[in-house]
């Protein structure tokens, strides 16, 4: 019983540093936005995860070493906003594989990429044929970014004359499963009573038998009612 105990508060505290850790390297960290990012999440969580399960690891050893190898990579980040010279080594710099419509053979071999793996690549963006990709750049992250030939690209409004109406907000989360999002609300600098009366036109008179309702970027709601999906 006490090694379920011991096991569980090693778990825990393992659990808790690491999410403290992450959550002060900062957003790139989480997204993973490069190789380096990428190899220090995987090296946090296998250390977390050794102290919890090692009980010949101390606790206090395995959080030390979470906490150094965080401020190495706190260290490493700040002199990569310095240093290109840094940033490049060590998080790459990107490569162009198709320049002007052709492909580079030589920047693909630098970057151990061959035509399946470009097509891959290329397939995720939606482009089925390298006769439609004017420039395409792989990212230090690994993806893929692509700018078609302008013959085949697609027309924008400005390319239609079509008029464009001013977008007033962000769409935004309002109501969820019956709960008001006090907070977007608050953002907004709306306030209950004016969401109720723009929900009584939709036949709802209760915040409360709304399942979903949206702020549009236009300034009007949608609403999702839970009857239908109680009747669903």
């Amino acid at each position: 019983m006490d090694t379920i105990w011991q096991y569980s508060l090693r778990t825990l505290l393992g659990f808790i540093v690491l999410l403290l850790l992450t959550r002060i390297l900062g957003k790139k960290q989480l997204s993973q936005m490069t190789f380096f990012t990428y190899i220090t999440g995987i090296a946090l969580g296998n250390i977390a995860g050794e102290m919890a399960l090692n009980k010949e690891i101390k606790v206090v050893a395995g959080i030390t070493v979470m906490t150094m190898w965080a401020l190495l990579t706190i260290i490493i980040e700040q002199l990569s906003l310095k240093s290109p010279l840094i940033r490049v080594l060590f998080d790459g710099e990107p490569a162009i594989v198709i320049k002007k419509g052709k492909i580079q053979a030589k920047a693909m071999a630098l970057s151990k990429l061959n035509m399946d793996d470009l097509s891959m690549l290329l397939r995720e963006k939606s482009v089925f044929s390298v006769r439609e990709v004017d420039y395409a750049i792989l990212e230090p992250n690994g993806k893929l970014s692509v700018l078609k030939k302008q013959e085949e690209e697609s027309p924008t409004r400005m390319d239609l004359q079509i008029p464009v109406r001013e977008r007033l907000y962000l769409p935004t989360e309002l109501i969820v499963d019956g709960k008001i999002v006090k907070r977007n609300l608050k953002e907004l600098q709306l306030n209950r009573e004016w969401l109720e009366e723009q929900i009584k036109p939709y036949g709802v008179q209760s915040v409360h038998d709304v399942f979903f309702a949206e702020l549009q970027s236009d300034g009007t709601i949608y609403v999702d009612k839970k009857s239908s999906h109680q009747n669903s």
